[in-house]
């Protein structure tokens, strides 16, 4: 079973390098669902350089949010910080109250069109994940273990960095990696503002009619989800098993 999901994994990665790198090869597939002698594969970009900015804009809000997220679940879980805890669930729900579309439309006005609107769209919208789950990871470390840091003598952060933040680094992680999955669908709103993007495809397919483009950056927006899903557990495997080495 675990053969057949690697080689499901490396068939998926292939067909989309392939698809991205030489894209005409699959005209003939989309071809029937052209009308009017509409091309059949996206041409008014690269489709190649058009996957790396939407990952770009991804990895940069998620970076942005895990950096936020995860002080901000430190600091509400230590004794000080603990009164400022119902306040700090509130700032973060707005990024998931507010639709995407409603923070875009607020940012431009502000910033001006381009990336900078949708990073800080995906940047509020992946904040809740990885906030949660830090405070989850950190206050369900064992009693007993905490007890035990305290009789080594650990100072409060030598027992943060050494002891609670690898207990809870799994559920972080978890965040980190359902964060990015998230965005990695909602960055495609980015190109309503001329951000790059994937959203161009979609976009130009549905203003030509283009049912072929729709279903290309469709496809590929799906297809780097799942195998970006399938490769932060892979990295979560090996940084977990470094941290309790």
């Amino acid at each position: 079973m675990p053969r057949i999901a690697t080689v499901l994994r490396v068939g998926a990665l292939a067909l989309l390098v392939t698809f991205l790198v030489i894209p005409q090869r699959f005209a003939p597939l989309f071809a029937p669902l052209t009308e009017y002698g509409a091309p059949p594969i996206y041409d008014q970009g690269s489709l190649l350089t058009l996957a790396l900015a939407h990952l770009g804009t991804v990895f940069l809000a998620a970076a942005a949010s895990t950096v936020v997220a995860v002080t901000l679940g430190i600091l509400v879980t230590r004794r000080r910080g603990a009164p400022f805890l119902p306040l700090s669930r509130t700032l973060v729900n707005i990024g998931q109250t507010f639709p995407p579309v409603a923070v875009l439309a607020i940012a431009v006005p502000l910033v001006g069109f381009g990336e900078t609107p949708t990073l800080i769209a995906l940047f509020a919208y992946g904040l809740l994940p990885i906030f949660e789950n830090t405070i989850s990871g950190l206050q369900g470390c064992p009693p007993s273990v905490i007890d035990a840091a305290n009789g080594m003598g650990m100072s409060p952060r030598q027992r943060l960095l050494a002891v609670e933040l690898p207990l809870a680094m799994p559920l972080i992680l978890e965040g980190i990696r359902l964060s990015l999955v998230i965005n990695i669908g909602t960055a495609t709103i980015g190109s309503t503002v001329a951000a790059k993007g994937l959203g161009e495809v979609i976009i130009a397919g549905l203003l030509s009619n283009n049912t072929a483009f729709i279903l290309q950056g469709g496809l590929i927006t799906g297809l780097m989800a799942m195998l970006l899903y399938d490769a932060m557990a892979g990295i979560e495997r090996r940084i977990l098993k470094a941290v309790h080495v």
